[in-house]
């Protein structure tokens, strides 16, 4: 009955808001060497929630062995120190703590949540699985076992086709086109040794970045961070370089004998830290990335009933940034959209957007924001994604200063500036057909996607 109560208590906090969080609230951290840390404490609920990002995505995969990053992140959780897997997983059970490893391009994102009664117990076990995991030899085969299975059901998947045959496409032979998953030939060659080399070299402190929300305070934060941190190497991971060149624009079509094929779509995007970035973001969500809002989908879905859903949005990598968007269509039918798709990015590019839609996106834009910090957790997600992005803990009051501050001129300049779709680099999975060949129907509309209203 304790542990329901705890796991209930848990769920509960992981769900309710705090209280708003400022720049006067997010305070940086002591911590060892390499390590950046942030705080946002908060004492309302009796909870912690971590977000760290440490450099061991699947960029810096061996060239020969794409895959290791995800399989070793799959382990970290499967046994560590004196624990094997089962025993490991009955302590994370026993006292609630959630603790999950993900394998980003550029990064491990390594995520915790805990009662605050339970933090001793949580930081522990965090730190036993960074600092000692086994990779014993069950775990390695199971994990195997479900990642080929995973690969297995990509080759039926024409997004995920569409999605890794795009990053080959414009990345080349840059670590950017890397498969996460790895292949079925490099999955299956990966050994203990190769997963406890790339551990060895990239579990380091080295570019290190913690974000922490919830009810703990700075002094004991650090002798968490000393704990987690200390024990490992200082070690330095540089950012894989940045990509000298990228795919020539075109379409790439995969034939598929599939209804509806899917398409990923991409060019060249304002890094980060360029000034362009906000105004690009703002930007985007007038054309795709404002759902019901945008111009995509007013002009694809809507007038036209091509898809069910059409977006964009910004990607922005360490080394890297893309304005990337995808659509799926009726094979009939997936030409004509990619075409209306193309044509309003012309006339975006050339015509600019208006008043209204400029002062439309800023409203939902601020006004949205505060939804994506209503809790521990994603306070911490948050977080951990600004300092991924090399901002500093003011942009969160900043940030809506900084949307508002975008003018018209400066919008419609970044729009002539990235949205030219001569310079899409398009990939389809899935045999279009000809248009002519589409069911004439009174609508014009296929049956495969919603009328317009």
């Amino acid at each position: 009955m304790r542990r329901l109560f705890r796991d209930l208590l848990v769920i509960t906090a992981l769900f309710v808001a705090p209280l708003s969080v400022n720049a006067a609230e997010i305070v940086t951290v002591d911590a060892p060497e390499g390590v950046e840390a942030w705080l946002s404490e908060e004492h309302t609920i009796p909870m912690i929630a971590v977000s760290i990002a440490i450099p061991a995505g699947s960029a810096y995969d061996p060239t020969d062995l794409p895959g290791v990053a995800s399989m070793m992140s799959s382990l970290l959780n499967e046994g560590a120190g004196d624990l094997d897997d089962n025993a490991f997983k009955e302590a994370l059970e026993t006292y609630a703590i959630r603790l999950g490893f993900g394998t980003g391009t550029d990064y491990l994102v390594v995520t915790l949540s805990t009662l605050t009664e339970n933090a001793d117990e949580a930081f522990r076990l965090m730190a036993l699985a960074l600092h000692a995991p086994r990779f014993d030899a069950e775990p390695i085969e199971r994990v195997r076992a479900q990642t080929l299975a995973g690969l297995q059901q990509d080759q039926e998947d024409p997004s995920t086709i569409a999605a890794k045959a795009w990053a080959t496409a414009y990345f080349g032979t840059h670590p950017y086109a890397h498969d996460g998953s790895g292949t079925f030939d490099s999955v299956a060659a990966i050994s203990a040794a190769d997963i406890r080399s790339f551990a060895e070299t990239h579990l380091v402190r080295g570019g290190a970045k913690i974000a922490v929300a919830g009810d703990i305070d700075a002094g004991q934060l650090g002798v968490y961070l000393e704990q987690v941190f200390g024990p490992m190497p200082v070690g330095n991971v540089e950012p894989v370089a940045a990509p000298t060149a990228f795919g020539a624009p075109g379409t790439e079509v995969i034939d598929m004998a599939i209804p509806q094929p899917a398409v990923i779509f991409g060019l060249d995007g304002p890094m980060r830290a360029s000034p362009d970035f906000i105004p690009t973001y703002v930007a985007n969500y007038i054309f795709g990335g404002g759902g019901f809002s945008s111009r995509l989908m007013d002009e694809v879905r809507e007038k036209r009933g091509l898809t069910y859903g059409i977006s964009t949005g910004l990607q922005d990598l360490r080394s890297a940034a893309l304005i990337q968007g995808s659509v799926q269509s009726e094979r009939t039918r997936v030409q004509t959209a990619l075409e209306v798709t193309k044509a309003e990015m012309t006339r975006f590019a050339t015509e600019g957007v208006t008043e209204m839609e400029l002062a439309d996106a800023k409203t939902y834009l601020t006004g949205s924001f505060p939804l994506g910090l209503d809790s521990n957790s994603k306070i911490a997600g948050a977080l951990n994604g600004f300092q991924r992005a090399g901002l500093g803990p003011e942009y969160v009051s900043e940030r809506n200063s900084l949307i508002e501050a975008v003018t018209l001129e400066k919008v419609n300049e970044v729009a002539r500036t990235y949205y030219n779709p001569d310079e899409l680099v398009i990939v389809i999975a899935g045999t279009p057909a000809p248009a002519e060949e589409a069911p004439d129907d009174d609508a014009g509309v296929s049956q495969e996607a919603p009328a317009a209203p």
